[in-house]
């Protein structure tokens, strides 16, 4: 269960129980960390995702380990060409929808490199990022946020950028249900909001920053704040009224759109963020340069293979091209708002 908190005349906080059909953690307020808790699935993770297709949590429930023990590092550019190639995904979407997502372009990378591949799945960035600090995983997919705010700081290297439509750029959408009246954000003042990730660019920062342009802050303008920990259980809360609204990501809304997902349909967009470069592939600091080059090059040319073209056009990428760090600006320029000038500087200074 998880409880959902209501604000009384008197300003306190009464809790009422409600179903749990997400695997979500509700906060009130914004931490900027998270609770040990989350760190104890470093050496092994089981994730539980759902069953049957699509993203519904109806029906039977399945357990999957997704990661075996991890090595500890001594000679960590050595060992981490030498062993399987470790690519981390961070929960931009829930378990299920990433192995869709992902599997077959890991899968394709793998056979291009003639290397094992271990896919490591992880519920929040902070982790995805710990990982990368101690050099125990040598790619991955992760959002925006996180790599603008935090590249030096954990070793990542942008190696491609997906182009989407025709641009390396995404969205944040803001969506509510379809048979809401809601029109903009000022009429989601006193209702139920749903973030994604702490970390996450459009599903956290574009919305905090859009509040702070009106002078006000999450905690205070919102009547509770839930973090689902996907775009795709933040899509499904809003479809199924648990929520009243909601930042995703925009590729993300218009995947499960195109792939008509039964909970798209019962949700609408009432507002669009600037273009924001898309969420990169990256790779660790202790990687080779030579393997850099050669992952970089197999993405890059994915596009003019027969068998990349499909796997591309079943994701709704029509390639990937080497990232421009001035696509992360505007990541950069939110969390001066959002956070102040100290950390906007402190960013600035590690890109």
């Amino acid at each position: 269960m998880w409880q959902s908190s209501k604000r009384t005349t008197g300003g306190q906080r009464l809790k009422s129980k409600v179903p749990e059909p997400l695997n979500i953690k509700k906060f009130h307020g914004l931490p900027h960390r998270l609770t040990s808790s989350g760190r104890l699935w470093l050496m092994r993770i089981t994730v539980v995702f759902l069953f049957s297709t699509g993203c519904s949590d109806d029906g039977a429930y399945r357990l999957v380990d997704f990661s075996e023990r991890l090595p500890t590092e001594s000679s960590h550019a050595q060992e981490a060409d030498a062993i399987r190639l470790r690519v981390a995904v961070a929960a931009m979407v829930s378990p299920k929808e990433t192995l869709s997502y992902y599997q077959a372009l890991i899968d394709y990378l793998g056979e291009k490199l003639g290397r094992e591949v271990q896919l490591i799945q992880r519920k929040t960035y902070g982790e995805v990022d710990a990982l990368f600090l101690k050099g125990q995983i040598d790619l991955g997919f992760i959002c925006s946020g996180p790599y603008a705010s935090g590249k030096d700081r954990y070793g990542f290297e942008a190696l491609v950028t997906p182009v989407i439509r025709g641009k390396p750029f995404y969205q944040s959408y803001l969506i509510v249900n379809r048979d809401a009246s809601f029109k903009d954000l000022e009429a989601l003042r006193g209702h139920r909001f749903a973030f994604s990730d702490p970390e996450s660019n459009s599903g956290a920062l574009v919305p905090q920053y859009w509040l702070a342009r009106m002078k006000e802050r999450p905690e205070t303008f919102f009547k509770s704040i839930t973090y689902t920990y996907s775009h795709d259980n933040s899509i499904m809360g809003v479809a199924r009224s648990l929520f009243d609204g909601a930042a995703v990501d925009g590729h993300k809304w218009e995947y499960y759109s195109v792939k008509e997902s039964p909970y798209i349909s019962k949700t609408r967009v009432i507002r669009k963020s600037d273009p924001i470069g898309s969420p990169p592939l990256v790779a660790s600091k202790f990687m080779s340069r030579q393997s850099k080059d050669a992952i970089r090059e197999i993405f890059s040319s994915m596009h003019m293979d027969p068998e990349g073209k499909k796997i591309l056009k079943g994701l709704l990428i029509d390639r990937f091209v080497a990232t421009d760090e001035s696509w992360y600006d505007p990541v950069r320029m939110m969390t001066g708002v959002v956070r102040g000038p100290e950390q906007a500087a402190h960013v600035s200074k590690e890109s």
